[in-house]
C-alpha cells in the first residue's frame, strides 16, 4: 500500500516529501508565508485525484478496446458552502455513449471513493 514521509525544517514552508519512491517538494505561496517552491497541500490532493481519474479511465478504455485518444481531468477546489471538488472531463476519440460511461466510471475511481467516504486518520508520536 502507499506510504510516504514529509519533513520540514526552518524554511517557511518548504517541505521535502518522499512518497512511492519519488522525491517531491511542497510549499505554500507567498500569501501564506512560503516561497511557492512546490505545490501546496491541496494541490497535491487534486493531483492525486486527477492522476487516479485519468489512469482509471485509460485502463477502462483499454480493457474495452475503445479508441480513446486522450482524457483531460480539470479540477478545482471550491470552498463555497463547504469544500468540494469540481471535476470536468474532456475526452477525445470516443462517442457520446462511451464518454458518458467514462464519466460514470470516474465517480468510482479508488481515490474518488476514498475522498467521498472520508478516511480515518490515526496519529501517534514516534
Amino acid at each position: 500500500m502507499a506510504h510516504g514521509t514529509a519533513r520540514i525544517g526552518k524554511d517557511h514552508y518548504r517541505t521535502e516529501i518522499e512518497v512511492g519512491g519519488h522525491a517531491l517538494v511542497g510549499d505554500e505561496g507567498p500569501g501564506l508565508g512560503g516561497k511557492n517552491l512546490g505545490p501546496a497541500p491541496y494541490d497535491f490532493l487534486l493531483a492525486g485525484l486527477g492522476a487516479c481519474t485519468a489512469i482509471t479511465l485509460r485502463m477502462y478504455a483499454d480493457r474495452k478496446e475503445w479508441p480513446l485518444d486522450s482524457v483531460e481531468v480539470g479540477l478545482k477546489l471550491v470552498n463555497k458552502d463547504g469544500p468540494r471538488v469540481d471535476r470536468v472531463l474532456t475526452i477525445a476519440g470516443l462517442d457520446e455513449e462511451q464518454k458518458a460511461r467514462l464519466a460514470d466510471i470516474a465517480e468510482r475511481t479508488p481515490v474518488t471513493l476514498t475522498l467521498k467516504s472520508g478516511l480515518p486518520i490515526d496519529t501517534r508520536l514516534a
